[in-house]
């Protein structure tokens, strides 16, 4: 079909606002973002980023989970990486302010004004969600999802589909909680993969587990059994 005989739907001029100069400068913004943060996170241990709610509180059971979860791995070596916000990402903020790693809180402007949480090692400030997401995928080597909502779900399932389409390495989404995300799980596999969008073997990206333990064990084998992940410094268990 001849380009001319395109239908375009009409625009009022008034309403398209290009100013170069400042989309210029929003892409320097955008860089110098993703400048600091490899210069800030490339020379840590291997890292584990950590989800969830920043809505639930100190007395939540996901909350005290988190950060026994966090303590833990980073007394084996690992760094924590969160969103740097409350709840679940505070928690484990905490949980790694308590062992022997570095703790690293990754926050976002937001019309609200997320404070970032007290338990940051090391505390970058990010404008884009872009920005942060692609630190979180550069510089870990596992993903716990704790119980959280859309902003989790996103995180969740724009990296499972990063690993699904080999634009990354594959690395552990651990699902913590089977009564939170078992639902979510069953859906997948009655809905998703029986009407065919997706691969059975796709679900192998995500490991849904209920105790400490389990978290620790999937995050020990995957280190122990993976070249990428031994290229960092060692981890002892």
């Amino acid at each position: 079909m001849n380009s001319k005989n395109k239908k375009i739907v009409p625009t009022n001029n008034g309403e398209v606002n290009f100013d170069r100069a400042k989309e210029t400068w929003n892409i320097m913004k955008i860089t110098s973002e993703l400048v600091e943060g490899y210069e800030r996170l490339d020379k840590l241990t291997p890292a584990i980023s950590i989800f969830g709610s920043a809505r639930l509180k100190e007395n939540n059971r996901y909350y005290l989970e988190a950060v026994k979860i966090a303590e833990k791995l980073s007394n084996h070596g690992f760094t924590i990486i969160t969103g740097g916000g409350p709840g679940i990402m505070e928690a484990s903020n905490k949980g790694a302010s308590l062992g022997c790693s570095y703790s690293v809180g990754l926050n976002i402007t937001l019309p609200h004004e997320q404070t970032p949480n007290k338990y940051q090692d090391i505390s970058l400030l990010y404008r884009y969600f872009f920005t942060r997401k692609a630190m979180f995928i550069k510089h870990s080597m596992a993903y716990i999802v704790m119980p959280g909502g859309f902003g989790t779900m996103d995180e969740l399932f724009d990296t499972a589909t990063l690993v699904q389409t080999k634009k990354k390495a594959y690395m552990p989404i651990i699902l913590f909680s089977k009564d939170f995300w078992g639902g979510l799980v069953d859906w997948i596999k009655t809905t998703m993969i029986e009407n065919g969008v997706i691969d059975k073997n796709d679900l192998k990206i995500l490991h849904l587990v209920d105790t400490i333990e389990e978290v620790i064990e999937i995050i020990r084998n995957y280190y122990q059994n993976s070249y990428h992940a031994k290229e960092h410094a060692k981890i002892i268990f």
